[in-house]
């Protein structure tokens, strides 16, 4: 059973929508989340990373920082940029990307079911992440990046959340070659159905926004001890998200680059890969190999593109996690031989969101920054699910999704 509830979303009017919603805090350093302010005052991103409103050198994670984007939420609220919904519904996010378009459910979820187990994650999260981010959410009064989350597709559930694009969008626009869609679904019945629908749902899965989810949990449980009336219905024991039917998304190609070859001589490199892969020359600069399908790397060395190929005694197709093409490399390649025992501390490797594209690759090696790289076939939402599923956690870097969902179209307040 998965509870969706609907929400009294805090919202841009409908001229102000493309100028308000902002990239995800995430995904942007202080210094682009500057320009982003420094050309257009009404961003989110003066409420998300609210350092880009100070002159000085400051901490982006302290409570003053934080205590400043409350104070720039309540001025956009004041001066009626942003208005709060006068009776809890449901919205509706399409977003097209190129030939790709996704169509996913706004709706509140239950902490309580997150840490329960029923929304599922597939990634470790860093304890002081947590509480950084738990600590904004708390001063800030608000849940304003909303949590990427699955369902396993289902005709009865998909088609209530399509029904809700039938009529005139509340936002329209496009922005960095993505169309954001945004309606409202205020019909009782309607949502009725949603709620009652998702309660047919074993499981959601976290796509992306673990540490957004866990932070949540934290909230709730800090404005539980400090409420002596806590009831379990206050908005604090819910947290954002968008919910996609899990045919819909997309996940992007994570690539690796590396600073040496471990003290490896170019040949002495080829021939310890030949003992795991049969390697394929597939050209030059210019002409990237992108691998077509699962098992199957792209290298980049030297000017060269190689195609390299697992050999069937190193993968595990029965193992959820070994079948992995992150782990195939990780355990037969970049560890054995060029020595990254860590991928997540190691300094010598690095990764690169497929929305580069594959020339960035060539870039950073050309330019000598890294020695070598590695393109990869994109981890599918089926895998995803399956790891899930085991109770089992991913390889870091495992996915990267596009298109990503804006911040600031619809806020979960909490006060």
């Amino acid at each position: 059973m998965a509870i969706v509830r609907p929400f009294k979303a805090l919202r841009p009017r409908k001229e102000l929508a493309d100028k308000i919603a902002s990239p995800p805090y995430d995904v942007i350093s202080t210094e682009e989340a500057k320009e982003i302010a420094k050309n257009n005052p009404l961003s989110f991103v003066r409420v998300i990373r609210p350092e880009v409103d100070f002159d000085h050198e400051v901490d982006p994670h302290s409570e003053e920082v934080y205590r400043r984007g409350r104070k720039n939420l309540e001025e956009f609220i004041q001066k009626g940029y942003l208005f709060q919904d006068d009776k809890p519904k449901f919205y509706v996010y399409r977003q097209t990307m190129g030939n790709h378009t996704q169509v996913g459910l706004v709706a509140c979820l239950s902490c309580e079911e997150y840490e329960k187990g029923v929304i599922k994650r597939h990634e470790l999260t860093r304890e002081e992440k947590e509480i950084d981010r738990a600590k904004h959410i708390d001063l800030l009064g608000a849940q304003t990046g909303p949590v990427f989350i699955a369902y396993r597709s289902l005709e009865a559930i998909d088609s209530l959340i399509l029904e809700g694009t039938g009529g005139e969008p509340e936002y329209d626009y496009e922005s960095d070659g993505v169309r954001h869609t945004f309606y409202v679904i205020e019909d009782e019945q309607h949502i009725k159905k949603i709620i009652d629908a998702f309660r047919e749902i074993p499981a959601l899965y976290i796509a992306d926004g673990h540490h957004r989810s866990a932070a949540a949990a934290r909230v709730m449980h800090w404005r539980k001890e400090r409420n002596k009336n806590h009831t379990g219905e206050e908005e604090y024991n819910y947290f954002l998200t968008v919910i996609f039917p899990h045919n819909h998304l997309r996940i992007l190609d994570y690539n690796r680059v590396v600073k040496d070859l471990n003290g490896l001589s170019k040949e002495e490199f080829l021939k310890k890969i030949q003992e795991h892969f049969d390697i394929e020359e597939k050209g030059t600069t210019g002409n990237p190999y992108r691998p077509e399908t699962p098992h199957t790397f792209g290298m980049y060395l030297d000017g060269k593109w190689y195609k390299l190929t697992a050999k069937p005694t190193i993968v595990d197709e029965e193992d959820p996690i070994k079948s992995l093409d992150v782990s195939i490399l990780q355990e037969h390649l970049l560890d054995p031989v060029l020595g990254i025992k860590n991928p997540r501390k190691d300094k010598r490797i690095d990764f690169v969101g497929g929305i580069r594209g594959l020339h960035w690759l060539e870039k950073l090696v050309d330019e000598g920054k890294f020695r070598v790289a590695f393109s990869m076939y994109p981890t599918t939402m089926e895998q995803l699910l399956k790891v899930a599923d085991a109770g089992l956690i991913m390889p870091p870097k495992s996915t990267w999704f596009e298109p990503k969902l804006k911040s600031g179209l619809a806020v979960h307040l909490l006060d």
